[in-house]
């Protein structure tokens, strides 16, 4: 029995694995008890509720950019490079949910969220060449991620210091 068709499913797999991962492990992350709760929020922040279809939405994208991009990629050094991007990009986003809600520091996060903000410019611009459709699919989590940064910097702002 050839399982050769397999290969075909690697990247969806890979895409599927990310997101559901990312997703669980932001979920579990994000803790809005009491101290969220009595952060100082800008009038402009968005509703609590429209951050889960938001990332949803993001990671939705983001995979079907990796398999875009994975199959119009144009050898398997390319391939390895996506990969470690997204696992570069998942890492910086779960530890950036860690120090926002689990570690209760918005001022650490902040700083974190410059890698974050730069992973995902990072796969924008590596993809744009040969995959230009998977470019613009990471458009908006770029986006939602600099809102965020925004976001982030007036929490800051309203509330810090923060204790040790």
């Amino acid at each position: 029995m050839s399982f050769e068709w397999l290969a075909h499913y690697k990247p969806i797999v890979f895409a599927l694995i990310w997101g559901i991962v990312l997703a669980l492990a932001g979920a579990w992350a994000t803790e809005l008890g009491e101290w969220y709760k009595n952060l100082q929020q800008p009038s402009w922040k968005p509703p609590d509720w429209v951050f889960g279809p938001m990332w949803s939405t993001i990671f939705i994208c983001a995979g079907i950019a990796f398999v875009m991009a994975y199959h119009r990629a144009p050898n398997q050094q390319t391939i390895r490079m996506l990969v470690i991007l997204f696992i570069v990009n998942g890492l910086f986003n779960f530890i950036w949910s860690i120090l926002y809600f689990r570690m209760h520091r918005p001022d650490w996060a902040l700083i974190e969220a410059i890698g974050l903000w730069l992973s995902v410019l990072a796969i924008l611009l590596a993809t744009r060449s040969y995959s230009p459709i998977s470019s613009w699919l990471m458009a908006p989590y770029l986006v939602w991620v600099s809102i965020a940064m925004v976001l982030n910097w007036t929490t800051v702002k309203l509330n810090g210091p923060f204790p040790q």
